[in-house]
């Protein structure tokens, strides 16, 4: 019986209800958060697996998603292969992959998505807190990313457990009359007096309310009022003076029932084979945990000892002395495995002890190899503590700061840093070392909001390290980083230094150095910035960093095409890879490829994904920058609340962080924006006022100054873009891209005289042929058709206005379409209903089109859930929805759309 809970259980009978959902129930320790969770898997018509958090095995890597997952591994069979063998790995069921984190938690949700077409499938995680944050991560991931499938996932834990936008529910403290329910329910002998004494002192703590009546003395239990032992006066927290009560009860027991206890508190406690053999060198045998069990601190079963509750194992952990303790550490270091044996001899380590410092870093390695970088971290951390010898004790604190860094532990990659540094003054540490050090701490730096700190730091790091490999990497973001800072007077010293120290050389050297050169160019304020240089032919093999950043100089290239082909293939070889982690990163460039490609349903769809996969894992750079890429897909869309919503989440995202293109793409949305619904005036205000703003420095503006040049033009003050003409033509010409030069004739044709128009946007149109971009093509043929109809007559004019106005309803460029359309009844067109398939794929949600564009070409659900990062049921419920608004019944219909799809 539940008392004073009808809104909590109302709530978890709504989620057993819909079959499909995640709640996170949290609350202070004793609330009831874990009477919630036996309350749903007594109720729930579901297969349920269960798992609670230990907090000694908060460093083991995917140990809770192994116990969580133990019963149903014989389904990975039917899961894609490289998830399954990213699973396998990382519950050390098979061959370490080094497989990307989140990966596993791909194929967590695929696993329970696969369960739940048997029957429906409830997980309840208790003391969610201490999950090893590798099982925190894969669980939150398919967590969030359930949507049709019968899954029902309830975790349990105290404040701080990131609920990463999942819905909470928060019980509150029992009111009086609930409390005294409860009260008598389990201490129905004692008298009103007392009851109503204990109700004041638990304050509302269901936990409380059941335990405090076990530490009343005989008197006190009889009416004996004052003093309690554990009275206000003593003003000691609820759970401190429960905990209080469960050591005394244990210190009460036996010595070898307080040896059992302690053995399954330090340890796995669900394998009895191991706490048999551990606390049989202790004297002792598992029927010793018989007085524990009667006095209602655990229950011991097949599966293994679970305890009444967490404080329980918190509370024998006080009642033993550290010689008890360390007794029982050595003893589980004889009976566990390999992993958990480093971590056993490391807590009775206390001294400097190289071999247990080796032995925990060999662990730390084969938790990378699983995606375990928390565990890594942890690992490394201890061995540092461990090393005799200073600068291995540095190089290890260095590993442990980086692993933290990976696994997004900001504050405490901050902490392991400065213990490194701290040996760094005082010790020669190698050349390697000192540069990765110097890398760690520019990641900091970065995640501060300080990123040319973090470039002085990236210059140290190359002057000291031993290897080209790893100069070029540290020189690659050191360009990028300057640059992607918001403006700043160091910049251009800083770009100078970077392409200073950039090394001659064939291949990937130069490469390097060339785009240096251009970072460094662009900061300057240089007229024109047009490298050439072509791509390696082997770029896959490449440092992410690099490849990411060569891919992104094609911007000011114009070489979109080659943009748009690598940022495709770096997207696929992250999914084939299973690097979820450089996912974001990746889909943000193929956005803005796709979008400078004049493919903007692709690009919104692209960018969508990604926003939510960053937001999944914890990347708000990049979900910024997205955020601010949709802004100005919205703005083209002529949407313009989501535009203004999406760029201010752009802005207040990179604010803090000193961090510019997010921001600058939020600006320019709002450009396109104004121009779209014919606010010329204010394009121009815009645009000047962003030349002296933060990301002035951007090269994404020279692809806006012919819409300044044409905001100008159509307030009658030409001369005011004259300069901003000259600089686009002059990068234009030297770009010798197509659609770069159809745009130069475009706004060339604008400041011309009548006679010399017409040839000038006919030129613009022979380049567009060559240059495929749909929307800048529809662009010059929609301001060709005005003049046309203004100067040469409207059948000629309604030509050039019909093909503006399909290309723009192609790309969902509503404003643009619209004035095409408004143009063409001025040129005394009578429109048709334009509601044909190409206008209906603006109604699909980003998702429902990414589905749609893989179904077309005969992809299975399964197929195309692995690349999405969806399960097999939540695509068939995006077709489901996609297929009325498309005006089909089947996937072998969708053909019909399949020209118009983008």
């Amino acid at each position: 019986m539940l008392y004073g809970r009808d809104a909590e259980l109302s709530a978890i009978d709504e989620l057993l209800e819909t079959r499909s959902g995640t709640l996170i129930v949290c609350g202070e320790a004793g609330i009831g958060k874990s009477a919630l969770l036996q309350y749903a898997a007594a109720n729930a018509q579901a297969r349920v697996l269960r798992v609670t958090g230990v907090e000694s095995e908060a460093d083991l890597p995917f140990a809770a998603l192994h116990l969580l997952l133990r019963p149903v591994l014989d389904h990975l069979e039917a899961l894609p292969a490289q998830q399954a063998e990213a699973l396998r790995g990382a519950l050390g069921l098979g061959d370490a992959t080094r497989a990307d984190r989140f990966l596993v938690g791909l194929a967590t949700l695929s696993l329970l998505a696969e369960l739940s077409a048997e029957t429906p499938v409830l997980c309840l995680i208790d003391d969610a807190q201490w999950l090893d944050g590798e099982s925190a991560d894969a669980l939150l991931f398919a967590a969030r990313r359930l949507h049709a499938e019968p899954v029902m996932v309830l975790f349990a834990a105290r404040e701080g457990f990131p609920t990463r936008g999942l819905p909470e529910l928060r019980p509150g403290k029992l009111e009086a009359e609930a409390a005294r329910k409860l009260l008598a329910n389990h201490s129905a002998g004692l008298p009103p007096a007392v009851r109503d004494q204990l109700v004041a002192e638990a304050r509302g703590n269901p936990l409380a309310l059941t335990e405090l009546p076990r530490m009343l003395a005989p008197e006190q239990r009889n009416g004996a009022l004052a003093p309690l032992s554990f009275s206000l006066s003593k003003a000691q927290p609820v759970t401190d003076r429960v905990l209080i009560g469960f050591r005394d009860r244990i210190s009460a027991l036996p010595e070898p029932t307080r040896s059992c206890l302690l053995v399954a508190a330090l340890d796995h406690h669900d394998e009895l084979d191991v706490l048999a053999r551990a606390v049989g060198r202790l004297g002792a045998s598992l029927e010793d945990l018989a007085e524990a069990e009667r006095a209602g601190l655990v229950r011991v079963s097949a599966a293994g000892v679970v305890f009444h509750h967490p404080l329980v194992r918190t509370a024998v952990l006080l009642a033993c002395d550290i010689a008890v303790r360390m007794a029982a550490h050595r003893a589980l270091a004889e009976a566990v495995d390999d992993d958990r044996r480093a971590w056993h001899l490391a807590a009775v380590a206390l001294r400097p002890d190289e071999q247990v410092a080796g032995q925990l870093e060999s662990l730390a390695l084969r938790a990378r190899l699983r995606g375990g970088q928390t565990a890594v971290s942890a690992a490394y951390a201890r061995a540092a503590e461990l090393s005799a010898d200073p600068a291995e004790a540095a190089r290890r604190w260095t590993a442990a700061a980086e692993a933290a860094a990976e696994a997004g532990l900001w504050l405490r990659a901050g902490e392991l840093v400065g213990k490194a540094l701290h040996l760094a003054e005082t010790t020669t540490l190698k050349g390697a070392v000192r540069a990765e050090f110097a890398h760690v701490r520019a990641k900091l730096e970065i995640e501060a909001g300080r990123p040319l700190e973090a470039v002085r730091l990236l210059h140290e790091g190359v002057e000291a390290a031993e290897d080209l490999a790893t100069r070029l990497s540290l020189l690659g973001l050191a360009g990028y980083y300057t640059w992607a800072s918001a403006t700043h007077p160091d910049q251009v010293t800083l770009a100078r230094r970077t392409e200073e120290l950039s090394p001659d050389g064939e291949g990937l050297p130069a490469v390097v150095r060339t785009f240096n050169s251009a970072f460094r160019q662009i900061l300057a304020g240089e007229p024109v910035t047009t490298h050439a240089y072509r791509l390696l032919d082997k770029a896959d093999h490449l440092p992410s960093e690099l490849r990411f950043i060569i891919l992104f100089q094609a911007l000011a290239r114009a070489d979109h095409a080659g943009m748009l082909k690598g940022a495709a293939e770096l997207v696929e070889d992250c999914r084939a890879q299973g690097r979820l982690g450089r996912m974001p990163q990746a889909m943000t460039l193929l956005a803005i490829a796709q979008l400078l490609g004049g493919r903007h349903p692709a690009a919104r769809a692209t960018a969508a994904e990604g926003m939510v996969l960053a937001a999944d894992i914890g990347q708000p750079m990049w979900r910024g920058y997205l955020a601010g890429v949709r802004a100005w897909l919205s703005a083209a869309a002529g949407a313009e609340q989501e535009c203004m919503v999406m760029a201010e989440q752009a802005i207040r995202n990179v604010d803090h962080r000193h961090w510019m293109p997010g921001a600058c793409w939020a600006e320019c949305a709002r450009v396109i924006l104004d121009f779209g619904l014919g606010r010329y005036e204010a394009v121009l205000d815009r645009v000047d006022g962003a030349m002296t703003g933060p990301t002035r420095h951007a090269f994404l503006w020279r692809y806006y100054w012919p819409h300044y040049v044409e905001a100008a033009v159509r307030v009658g003050d030409p001369q005011r873009a004259l300069e901003r003409l000259r600089t686009y033509a002059e990068w234009a010409e030297a770009t010798g891209q197509a659609t770069p030069l159809a745009v130069l004739h475009r706004v060339r044709a604008l400041l011309a005289p009548e006679d010399a128009a017409g040839g000038l946007y006919e030129r613009a149109l022979f380049f567009h042929a060559q240059g495929g971009q749909p929307f800048e093509e529809a662009h010059t043929r929609l301001v060709y058709g005005e003049w046309l109809r203004r100067h040469k007559g409207r059948v000629e004019a309604r030509v050039q206005l019909q093909a503006a106005m399909e290309a723009f309803d192609r790309i969902g460029a509503a404003p643009w379409s619209a004035r095409a359309a408004a143009e063409l009844r001025a040129a005394g067109l009578s429109l048709p209903d334009r509601s044909a398939a190409a206008g209906s794929l603006a109604t699909l949600t980003p998702q429902e089109l990414q589905v749609v564009r893989l179904a077309v070409t005969g992809a299975s659900n399964r197929e195309i859930g692995a690349q999405l990062f969806l399960s097999p049921r939540t695509v068939a419920s995006h077709l489901y929805k996609a297929f009325p608004k498309l005006g089909v019944t089947s996937r072998a219909e969708l053909a019909r759309v399949s020209h118009a799809l983008p």
